[in-house]
Parts: structure tokens; sequence; C-alpha cells
């Protein structure tokens, strides 16, 4: 048989669908530290913010503050969890030295980057789901815009997934990943507006938060929830579709010239 013929056509399904498979089964195995634990973070998010403002906070953008609060931690969670699904994948991988055995099978760069990918949205739609579903008995919050709303999350893990990809990729040790975690990945979540409108913030502040891609994730699913945003939703989908497809590019990049994976 002549070398470097693909024997599985222009696409190698089986292959792309055993990664996927992997990278699902990864975090389901172990569905209390996966999908359990970010619900109870959401919700002590919620419950730390509810006593710790009160019945005495006024409304924002006329609605109640943990009406205006939960989206924000809906995608804030379901964002991190995104991103740990891909990087700790990689990084443990690589720390173990069986990367091997995912760059060997005759999988291409994109269907690698398409796999792991997979895993990353599948655990980001089901952390939103446990979450989303909580919100409905809890606080009555129902999507106004539910295939929007569908639509920003599998942005937000789509996104932070190929970031989480990039990042593993980068790191060759856990306090290189902990380190990117700290410093890029926590600050890009906590300062995009989640627990406050840009309204409120003074004009630098407010130029840094709308050139941060997670503010627009946040706010359009706060839009697709609560009918209520800072910016326009038409350009927020833009703006993540944008981010998400320059991160996978880069991603894809990585993969294909094997960088820090490959001898």
């Amino acid at each position: 048989m002549e070398l470097g013929v693909r024997r599985f056509g222009q696409v190698n399904w089986l292959g792309l669908y055993t990664l996927a498979a992997r990278e699902v089964m990864r975090f389901l195995v172990v569905w209390t530290q996966t999908l359990l634990a970010p619900l109870v973070t959401a919700g002590l998010f919620m419950m730390i913010f509810s006593l710790a403002v009160g019945a005495g906070r006024g409304a924002v953008m006329g609605v109640p503050f943990l009406t205006f609060l939960a989206p924000g931690i809906l995608m804030m969670t379901v964002i991190q969890n995104a991103f740990a699904n891909t990087s700790s994948s990689v990084v443990i991988s690589k720390v173990q030295g069986n990367i091997v055995d995912t760059l060997m099978p005759p999988l291409s760069a994109l269907e690698l980057l398409l796999g792991y990918l997979a895993g990353a949205v599948v655990r980001g739609l089901l952390v939103a789901l446990a979450i989303g579903v909580a919100l409905v008995l809890v606080l009555g919050i129902v999507p106004v815009h539910p295939l929007l709303a569908l639509g920003f999350v599998v942005l937000g893990a789509g996104f932070m997934g190929a970031l989480g990809l990039v990042a593993g990729i980068y790191a060759n040790k856990f306090d290189q990943m902990a380190a990117i975690t700290n410093f890029i990945v926590t600050p890009l979540a906590f300062l995009s507006g989640t627990f406050y409108s840009v309204e409120a913030l003074p004009p630098l502040l407010g130029w840094l938060t709308h050139a941060n891609p997670v503010f627009y994730l946040i706010d359009g699913l706060r839009f697709a929830m609560i009918g209520v945003s800072d910016s326009s939703p038409a350009l927020g989908l833009a703006v993540c579709l944008g981010a998400t497809l320059a991160v996978c590019l880069l991603a894809w990049v990585l993969l294909n010239r094997g960088y820090r994976l490959k001898a």
C-alpha cells in the first residue's frame, strides 16, 4: 500500500467518534467532580450574594439583582468547565507520557480538534442544563429565547474548550497550567460583567470589558434568558463566533505542527 494514503476517506469518522467518546467518558466517570461540583459552586455563589446583598439591593437594568446575576453565573461555570476539560486532558496525557496514544492513530489535526472540543461542549451543555433546571425551580427563570441561549452556551463551551486545548498544548507541567488558569482564565471570567452591569464602570474599565470576548458570552446569554443586555445580541454573536473561530484556528495550527506534542 502506498505510504501516506488515508484509508478512511476524507474523515476518519470511527477515530473521531472514539476520541470524542473518550473525552466525554473522562468527565462522566467522575461526575460528582465534573457535573455535581459546578452545580454546588454556582448555588453557593447565588446564596452568598443573596445573603451579602440582601433584599435591599435595587434592581439592575430593570430586573432583580439575583435574576440579573443568574445568567452570568451559569455562563461562567460553563466556560470554566469547558476550559478544564480540554486543558486537563492534554496536560495529564503529556505529564503521564501517554499523549502518543492520541497522536499515533490516523487522525488529522482537524479531527483531533473536533474530538477534544466535543468533550468540552458536551460537558458545558450538561453543566448548563443542570444549573438551568435549578434556576427554573428556585428562581423561576425560564429562558426568553431558548435557542439563542443554546447557541451562546455552545459558543462559550467551544471558545473556552479551544482555549483550554491551546493552553494544554503550551503547558508542560501542572504549575504552568495553574498559572494560565489563575492569571488569564479567571480574570477573563470575573471581569466580564458577571456580577455587575458595565454601565456602572468608569470609561477605561468599560472599554476593557468590551474588549473581553467573555463579556459578550455572558451578556448574550443574559439577553437570551431574561431579555436584558448591555450590548447588542447580534454584535455579541458576531464577536463570540469570530473569537471561537480564531482560537480554533490557533489550536488547529498547533496540532498540525505538533507544537510541544511531538519530539
